[in-house]
Order: C-alpha cells, then sequence, then structure tokens
C-alpha cells in the first residue's frame, strides 16, 4: 500500500526532537498565550517577511479574524469579497462569518487559480476585498492583484494556508507567500506543509493598527480582560501546537525542498495521454502542498490505483459556487473551475514519500492507458 499521507512516519523521523517539547509544555502549567506562542508569533512572521503575527485557533478562522480587522467590510451591509470557485469552500465559509458575501471569480485554465483577469469581472460597486488562494501551494499572480486591487481601493488578504514558504518574484525580488497582500492567513492544521498535531491558524500582516484589531477580536474583542469592546471570537493561540510548531519550523526548508524533487519526479515520469498538470509561471516557487493532475477519466483513474494498492484523494470534487451554502440566484457558469473540478486528482506526495514509491505511482498511471476504455 502506497498511502496519500504518512503522518507516523514523519512523526518517528523527530519524535526524539518532538517529545521533550511536549513534555515542557505539559509541565509548564501554561497552556494558551504563553511563551511558546510568542517565540512562534515572531518566528513565523520573519520567515514569511512580515512585521506582526498573531497564532489562532484555525486558518478559518485567520481569514475571518484578518477580513474583519481589515474594517473593509461591515456585517450585514452587503459588502462582497471575491475569492475563486476552485478550491477549499472554508475560504468562502471565513468570508460568511465575517458577515460579507462572497462572489467567486473563475480559475485560470493554465495555473488553476484565480487571476486578475479572472477576478476584475466579477468586481462590482459592491466590492471591498479580494482574497486570492494560493492552492496547492502555487502564489497567484500577486503582482497583478495587487495592481487591480489598488486601482480599485480594494483590500487583499492571501489565503496561503497551502503555501508555507512558497515564493512569488516581484520586481526582481523574491517575496514567501504571506508577505504579498495587505494581510495574509495561514493553517497549520496536521497535514499542511507545516502541520500541527491539531488545529491552529496565523494572521500576518505589515500593518500594526490591523493586527491590534485582529488580536482583540480573536480574544473576545476584549482590549483587556473581562472588558469587551466589540462583539470578537475566542481564537486564542495553544501552547502545546506552538512548540510542536516551533520545532518543525526547522525542517520547513528541507521538507519543502524534498515536495519540489517529487514533483519533478512526476513532471518527467508521467505520459499517461490526456494527463495535464498544473503550471508554474517562471515568477514562482511553489511547494507542493499537493501534486495534482488533471484527466478526463479521473474516476476511473483513481479506482484503477485503489486497486493496486495507491490511495489518490480529490481536491476539490465540486466548485465551490455551486455548493447549497454558498449558492446564489442568477449565479453564471464559471466553466474553467466546473471543468477542473471535475478532473483533479492529487497523487501522493509527502516527505516520507521515496523515489521508487513515487516511480510506481507513476507507472501505474502510466499503464492505465492500456486499460482504459
Amino acid at each position: 500500500m502506497i498511502p496519500f499521507l504518512d503522518l507516523q512516519r514523519e512523526y518517528q523521523n523527530i519524535q526524539a526532537e518532538l517529545e521533550p517539547v511536549v513534555q515542557r509544555v505539559l509541565a509548564s502549567g501554561q497552556y494558551i498565550l504563553g511563551d511558546e506562542v510568542r517565540v512562534f508569533e515572531l518566528r513565523w512572521a520573519k520567515y514569511c517577511g512580515v512585521r506582526y503575527g498573531a497564532m489562532v485557533a484555525s486558518g478559518t478562522d485567520g481569514l475571518t479574524l484578518a477580513l474583519e480587522a481589515s474594517e473593509a467590510i461591515h456585517s450585514g451591509a452587503g459588502d462582497e469579497v471575491i475569492t475563486a470557485a476552485h478550491g477549499s469552500p472554508y475560504t468562502a465559509l471565513a468570508i460568511l462569518r465575517a458577515g460579507a458575501r462572497p462572489v467567486f471569480a473563475d480559475i485560470d485554465a493554465k495555473t488553476w487559480l484565480a487571476s486578475p483577469e479572472t477576478i476584475e469581472p466579477a468586481i462590482t460597486p459592491r466590492t471591498r476585498a479580494i482574497i486570492p488562494v494560493h492552492l496547492y501551494g502555487l502564489v497567484s499572480d500577486m503582482a497583478g492583484i495587487m495592481r487591480l486591487a489598488r486601482d480599485r481601493n480594494l483590500v487583499v488578504i492571501e489565503d496561503a494556508c497551502q503555501a508555507h514558504g512558497a515564493r512569488f518574484q516581484d520586481r526582481g525580488q523574491w517575496r514567501k507567500a504571506g508577505s504579498l497582500g495587505d494581510a495574509a492567513a495561514f493553517s497549520f492544521y496536521p497535514t499542511k506543509n507545516l502541520g500541527c498535531f491539531g488545529d491552529a491558524g496565523f494572521i500576518a500582516t505589515d500593518d500594526e493598527e490591523w493586527m491590534n484589531r485582529a488580536r482583540m477580536l480573536a480574544q473576545g474583542g476584549q482590549h483587556e480582560r473581562d472588558h469587551t469592546l466589540s462583539a470578537g471570537h475566542n481564537s486564542r493561540g495553544d501552547e502545546l501546537q506552538a512548540a510542536i510548531l516551533n520545532c518543525k519550523l526547522a525542517h520547513l526548508d528541507e521538507w519543502n525542498d524534498r515536495r519540489r524533487k517529487l514533483a519533478g519526479l512526476y513532471r518527467q515520469r508521467l505520459k499517461l495521454p490526456g494527463i495535464c498538470f498544473q503550471q508554474v509561471p517562471e515568477a514562482v516557487e511553489p511547494v507542493y502542498h499537493l501534486f495534482v493532475v488533471r484527466h478526463p477519466q479521473r474516476d476511473a483513474l483513481r479506482a484503477y490505483l485503489r486497486e493496486r494498492g495507491i490511495e489518490a484523494l480529490i481536491h476539490y470534487p465540486e466548485a465551490v459556487h455551486l455548493q447549497p451554502a454558498f449558492l446564489q440566484p442568477g449565479q453564471p457558469a464559471l466553466a474553467e473551475a466546473e471543468r477542473v473540478a471535475a478532473e483533479v486528482l492529487s497523487l501522493p506526495l509527502h516527505p516520507c514519500l521515496s523515489d521508487t514509491q513515487a516511480e510506481e505511482v507513476a507507472d501505474t498511471i502510466n499503464e492505465f492507458a492500456a486499460v482504459r476504455v
């Protein structure tokens, strides 16, 4: 069996580092918003290249709180926030939770990401913000999106939940995801490139006032204990998760390099007719949170792999704008997002995957050409 992901092996590889850290936190008696959280906030903000960061309970909370703290939207006022129609529905959920209406942009046929060209037609007089999604570890065209946003006086919050360490080159300078918009949100769900042993999220920005508002909102809207200024959230940093992330952060670049090597192996070895890859622009260095291919017989290919002991998953099988929670009257078809959702297949890819296993996955996919109907 070649599993899609192997978190047990990852743990075993760094068990000797992790267990003393966990024991130290358990013995400390400090489990929320302590030294481990403060250290991780400083380290992750520095890693991303921003001045300020706040650890919160999840990536979804990070997006919601960043949007609320922007003061660009007013709950119940009909304000709109544009995001991509292909990806996790949690991005749109965060927009709803912040009191705005998600509006969906179609995606580019080559990168499978919302682009300035697909976002612009979705802008209306009610648009207040854009949340580009760096899907599968590939950074969106942030230079173009920021130009569009500045022309329209719109806020940009990066959904960087799948892009830990990914980079984008703008005017000759390489910058990491999380430092490219007005603010950004990350998730440290266990399956992420940098994942904890539960759930956690992060808000990153260079704007001190924005960060102060986000921190207040994350602590129930309280400026000081038991004195509530606004209706906030209960989304505080967890010491145990922060300690685990502090330990694992030292390995992130190495793990990302391994992911890129495996992705290169797949790209070179996969020869199945009809298969296609997410295109990587020259100005982007991805981190391959997922390695996703498209094929018109996706479901049959997945079943073929499963029969041969290879686990492949689908991220994401339904365009977000067609899901009941987000369906709007008069919603136009978004053809590329709908087409991609019907064809995408995520292959095993993680730092513990061996070259031999990746080669077996690729060779098995190539064999599908001889049996497909």
